[in-house]
């Protein structure tokens, strides 16, 4: 359930943290009072990860949390999904992310007492998440039952340098007295969110949010090797009773202390511990470090992996755990000096402005090979499932600042390409269908009508790789492989379509479902056909400039797609005469060509308690409306501005911004965005907080399940293209900025091919500054400048573009009568409510 009433209205631009539990600090998020009310929401928030491995923010002790759970990138069990009533081509096969063995564990006790936080008399607590070291930090004064003072250090960070380890070190000194003390280090597997106590996770699925991910009645993981060598080092490995993926997962202990100590260890099925029995003096420190290291395989031996696990472990030992931390803030300052985003004089937003960036980087860095999950390693929200977010959202950060991972998330996309032309197969198409939900590259979406009928996701790959292309200019990826996307994906846009001549001679496309999920399988979805519009046309562009450019080149791929003589201009004809549905009496595009036509939902006078409505709605009541769950037109508005003029995207916006529910947290940023654009300067700032903090302040109630990873995303083009006025339509980029008027000052960093410059935005001027590679040429406000290294180039400004202010109202400003001249209405279903 949403945390603010009326979430289709954003709450005020202001800060919503208790800032005397969480301090403002710009580069880190701290915790000073701990608490046991929000477990689920912190685990997320201090989760660490590197876009392979993902730790969630549990204590060290095990207990309490809210969900265990430590996630692999692509690691999943499979499970037939049982259809209620069966139909050719819906989805087979469900794929949900699997909690894989933890070895965050290491519990302490002292004088026999273990410490546990609910319980702990706390003279001191601190929990630091920091952006710039990437280390999850937590400092204790803990005084026990019998008096004695323990100050307790924990450190744990996901290796960026080192994609399959994880460090954890722990540090402890009795400050009065001797006594006693066991750390019992463990390495647990957890069947799918239960822990060694038998707690049932919250989080893992029940209930029929299907934001969720599901739960597992069965076990998951088959226990193939158990061993502990020379009593610090130990193994495990499993392979999933379905999937038959493998994992081994090793973890070594390295101890320092003057203290006398006995160790212990042994290995199980489904756990193993090291445990250190220490007579421990006063003033004497106890150091212990644990280096952890996950293999994973989609059928490779176990033992093979557990070789793996020892050869890492060797080599990072060797290097030593100092080295470790150290090479993670060297990776981290250059991550910084391309991505960070300044917001001058707004503390409380840089901070989370730095928590979003860094998520981003937690999600994608090291995911080489796989997707960017919707939640990242830090949940199983969504089965750990790679959605059209990744597309939409994430790349276009870092397409800009870090094109490597853009490269490598669009070549998992090439790796799915067989799979999605037998999806297309399925569905009597010719092509490419990518699927709406997926991690091996099947459909993964029970219901079709809101997850298979997204055929956008095949414009929305398309579209980021062509971003990609433009960008860096990358010709060696989009030969070998890009093109063959860019192929496929057009043949089915134009099977898919039909000419139809009422007067015209135009291009359709029925039974589809753009991104609003609260109207489905309808006929020319806006969203859809532009672009579409856009996945064929630029297929026959590219095409036609590999022919003029490399003949040899586009012979080859013509012999290798067996492109057709006509093919080409068949995509650029459909593209031409793509229908784009226009409401001349209204003055706005509808969403689909039946939409206008429908009663509009009354989201003023629509009780907060059943908020999400797809949560207490059947989907048939919701679909009979005019009412969004995210924003529809309005993105295709920004991602094809070029599209649309100027006064069309603000009378569209103030058609479709009263009735978007805010019930999806992709839609906010968007709004955001368009809303500066358009004009609408309070109301744009007031969805870039709703952004800004849907995590950091639980806005939807769900951030136990994870990080929104695309919101994440989205907060960088808030920055970039919503107040910074950032567009690259046709391969140029250009500026209208938009600064908010209490921000003093706005800058960030792009790369473009193999150049990189610096943009400040200030309220009267924006500049520019080349940081290395060629001169680079720019566009503001249609005056075009070249940036060089000889000085930065300043440009002044009038204004900040259109001020409206206030908000668009509670009801579409032009709705009142349909094109035919009948009245809409606005009303609320008949609720039920106890």
């Amino acid at each position: 359930m949403h945390k603010y009433p009326s979430p289709h209205v954003p709450p005020p631009a202001v800060d919503p943290l208790d800032r005397t539990r969480f301090p403002v600090n710009e580069w880190a998020l701290v915790e000073e009072q701990y608490s046991a009310e929000d477990l689920g929401v912190t685990e997320t928030l201090f989760a660490v990860g590197n876009g392979y491995l993902g730790m969630r923010g549990t204590p060290e002790e095990g207990r309490d949390t809210h969900t265990h759970g430590t996630y692999i990138n692509g690691f999943h069990e499979t499970w037939r999904i049982e259809h209620a009533e069966d139909a050719f081509g819906l989805a087979r096969v469900g794929q949900t992310i699997v909690n894989v063995p933890d070895a965050k564990v290491m519990k302490i006790y002292i004088d026999d007492e273990p410490l546990l936080l609910s319980m702990a008399d706390l003279e001191e607590y601190s929990r630091v998440l920091s952006f710039a070291d990437g280390v999850l930090t937590r400092q204790l004064l803990w005084r026990t039952p019998s008096g004695k003072r323990v100050r307790i250090l924990s450190r744990r960070m996901v290796s960026f340098a080192e994609r399959h380890v994880a460090v954890m070190t722990l540090s402890l000194e009795l400050l009065n007295g001797d006594a006693p003390v066991v750390i019992s280090s463990q390495i647990l597997n957890r069947q799918d969110g239960k822990d060694e106590y038998h707690v049932k996770s919250a989080a893992m699925g029940e209930g029929g949010d299907p934001r969720k991910a599901e739960s597992f009645d069965r076990r998951v993981l088959d226990p193939q090797f158990k061993q502990v060598e020379k009593d610090s080092l130990l193994l495990l490995g499993f392979r999933t009773a379905e999937s038959k993926m493998t994992i081994a997962v090793g973890a070594q202990h390295l101890m320092e202390t003057e203290n006398n100590y006995k160790i212990f260890s042994e290995a199980e099925d489904d756990s193993a511990k090291v445990v250190y029995r220490i007579d421990a003096k006063q003033g004497v420190p106890i150091d212990l470090a644990k280096v952890a290291v996950y293999h994973t395989s989609r059928g490779v031996p176990v033992t093979e992996l557990v070789d793996r696990c020892r050869r890492t472990v060797e080599r990072i030992v060797r290097d030593g755990v100092d080295h470790a931390f150290s090479q993670q803030r060297e990776l981290l300052d250059r991550f910084w000096d391309r991505s960070d985003v300044v917001v001058e004089g707004q503390p409380e937003v840089q901070q989370a402005v730095r928590w979003n960036l860094f998520q981003l980087a937690q999600a994608a860095i090291r995911a080489e090979g796989q997707g960017i999950p919707a939640k990242g390693m830090t949940g199983s929200g969504y089965g750990g499932h790679y959605f059209w977010d990744t597309e939409v959202y994430a790349l276009p950060f870092f397409t800009y600042t870090t094109p490597r991972v853009a490269r490598n998330a669009l070549r998992f996309r090439y790796t799915m390409l067989d799979a999605a032309r037998k999806r297309a197969a399925e569905l009597a198409q010719v092509g490419a269908l990518y699927p709406w939900r997926t991690i091996n590259g099947e459909e993964a979406s029970a219901f079709f009508a809101a997850g298979t009928a997204q055929y956008h996701i095949d414009a929305d790959i398309s579209y980021a790789l062509m971003k990609y292309y433009l960008a860096t200019g990358d010709r060696d990826f989009m030969l070998r492989e890009g093109i063959d996307i860019l192929v496929e994906t057009a043949r089915l846009w134009e099977d898919l379509g039909f000419w139809r001549s009422n007067g015209d001679h135009s291009f359709h496309i029925h039974g589809v479902t753009g991104p609003d999920e609260y109207t489905t399988v309808v006929n020319d979805n806006l969203f859809t056909n532009v672009m579409a519009m856009f996945n064929l046309s630029a297929a026959a562009q590219v095409l036609t400039d590999i022919a003029e450019t490399d003949p040899e080149a586009f012979e080859r791929i013509s012999r290798r797609l067996q492109i057709g003589d006509d093919e080409i201009e068949r995509w650029r004809s459909a593209a031409a005469a793509m229908f784009v549905p226009f409401d001349a009496e209204l003055g706005v595009h509808p969403q689909d060509i039946h939409f206008v036509e429908r009663e509009v939902w009354d989201l003023d006078n629509t009780p907060d308690s059943v908020r999400p409505l797809l949560l207490h709605f059947h989907p048939l009541v919701i679909y009979r409306f005019q009412v969004l769950k995210q924003a529809d037109v309005v993105l295709a508005m920004y991602l094809r501005g070029d599209y649309f003029t100027a006064e069309e995207k603000r009378a569209n916006f103030e058609y479709y911004d009263p009735i978007t529910t805010g019930d999806s947290t992709l839609s906010a940023v968007v709004q955001s965005i368009v809303a500066a654009e358009v004009g609408y300067d309070e109301l744009a700032l007031r969805y870039f907080y709703a952004g800004l903090f849907v995590d950091l302040d639980d806005r939807h109630g769900n951030a136990s399940d994870g990080v929104h990873v695309a919101s994440a995303g989205g907060i960088w083009s808030c920055l970039t293209a919503g107040f910074g006025g950032l567009r690259d339509y046709t391969g140029e980029l250009s500026f209208d900025p938009r600064l908010p008027d209490s921000w003093q000052a706005l800058s960030f960093k792009l790369r473009w091919h193999d150049s990189r410059i610096h943009v400040r935005v200030e309220a009267k001027t924006i500049s520019f500054t080349l940081l290395e590679g060629d001169p680079v040429k720019v566009k503001v406000r249609g005056a075009e400048y070249t940036v060089t290294a000889e000085e930065p180039v300043r440009v002044e400004l009038p204004d900040q573009g259109r001020r409206i202010g206030g908000s668009v109202g509670s009801l579409p400003q032009v709705a009142g009568h349909r094109e035919d001249g009948s009245t809409i209405t606005s009303t609320v279903p008949r609720i039920d409510i106890e």
